[in-house]
């Protein structure tokens, strides 16, 4: 039976005091972190982070204006907002001090703030040839919010998962499998280091006692993949590139991969049995780093227990369960489903140590 549920990030809701406290409720002893649901404004991923871009900058299709024909664009970083990341992580993270002192939320519980990577938000919003222009100015603005989420709530109580979704279609498209061009990378050479490089850029600005994570997707528009996954093939090169990286890899507390409804085949699993999840572990043998796969549908208890059965026939690991995305623009009745059948298939408990399994 696995062990432990994630909540990949978004949750329907009016306040984070209202999720924390769903969540606990819905799972206890399941949830290794908490994520405030992304309420308000950020409840459709990376829009919210439109406006803080020029309307130069931004993509025509996304109310931009054509960029000036007098010459090259040049921006400079009072052009570019704040990016409002640690004034909410900050909020939340009172509510969430509030509920765990009442005992709502477990002691050992931690909580987990929800950031897209710098790539993400560039590849969706703006226009190709200025994004590489942008890039360093908005890495700057994240590093200011992550700076100031770190100096503001303590290091052990935080894990900080990148969203990365737009990684995933720029490696479907250089593989030559996907041919939409809004999802070709708007940097220049090999897709996979380039992707890693920038991770790891957005890794430095946090401290190294902060535990990090990875909720790896491929797009939830109108409940629709960007792209069909085949397998697991990009999702295991991108989980064991970024496990490479000793900054990133030795704190990596969870990597989250996803599993599309129809697939209760064997062989979408196939290429996890090249996952590298286990080069850093506790003393006892056990991997530092936790699997969950992302194949919990709502209204859907049998399918997701014959994915399990599949993927446990296939995955080398013990893993926990999730959603294949966040939950932020899922009908109300299809969450209560999701936290039923989570809480049916899983056991507790959520802090328990990933193992190797002999398959």
């Amino acid at each position: 039976m696995p062990t432990g549920v994630l909540m990949v990030g978004s949750v329907p809701g009016t306040s984070a005091t209202q999720i924390f406290t769903r969540l606990a409720t819905a799972l206890p002893n399941r949830l290794n972190a908490l994520p405030d649901g992304e309420t308000g404004e950020r409840w459709n991923y990376i829009g919210w982070q439109l406006q803080r871009f020029p309307a130069s900058s931004r993509r025509m299709e996304l109310g931009g204006t054509p960029l000036p024909e007098s010459g090259p664009p040049t921006f400079t970083l009072a052009d570019i907002q704040s990016t409002g990341y640690d004034e909410v992580a900050i909020a939340s993270y009172a509510d969430f001090s509030h509920l765990r002192a009442q005992s709502v939320i477990s002691p050992t519980t931690r909580f987990q703030i929800c950031l897209p990577s710098t790539y993400n938000v560039l590849q969706g919003h703006l226009k190709t040839e200025v994004a590489p222009l942008i890039e360093p100015l908005y890495e700057q603005r994240l590093s200011e919010a992550l700076k100031n989420i770190t100096s503001r709530i303590p290091h052990e109580d935080v894990v900080i998962q990148w969203d990365l979704c737009f990684e995933l279609t720029a490696l479907e498209f250089s593989a030559g499998g996907y041919t939409n061009p809004r999802h070709k990378a708007y940097f220049s050479g090999p897709v996979l280091p380039g992707i890693v490089s920038r991770v790891v850029r957005m890794c430095e600005s946090i401290p190294r006692d902060v535990k990090v994570a990875f909720h790896l997707c491929y797009g939830d528009l109108g409940h629709k993949h960007f792209v069909d996954p085949e397998g697991t093939g990009f999702l295991v090169d991108l989980a064991n590139a970024l496990m490479s990286e000793g900054s990133i890899g030795s704190r990596t507390e969870w990597v989250h991969v996803p599993v599309p409804k129809g697939r209760v085949d064997e062989e979408y699993f196939e290429d996890m049995k090249r996952l590298e999840l286990d080069k850093y572990k506790h003393a006892e043998g056990a991997s530092r780093t936790k699997l969950y796969l992302g194949l919990v549908h709502a209204h859907d208890e049998s399918g997701t227990r014959e994915r399990i059965k599949v993927a446990e026939n296939v995955v080398p690991f013990d893993f926990g369960v999730a959603t294949e995305c966040g939950m932020g623009r899922t009908p109300p009745e299809d969450v209560e489903s999701i936290l039923s059948i989570c809480s049916e298939v899983t056991g507790g408990s959520a802090n328990a140590y990933i193992k190797p399994r002999l398959i």
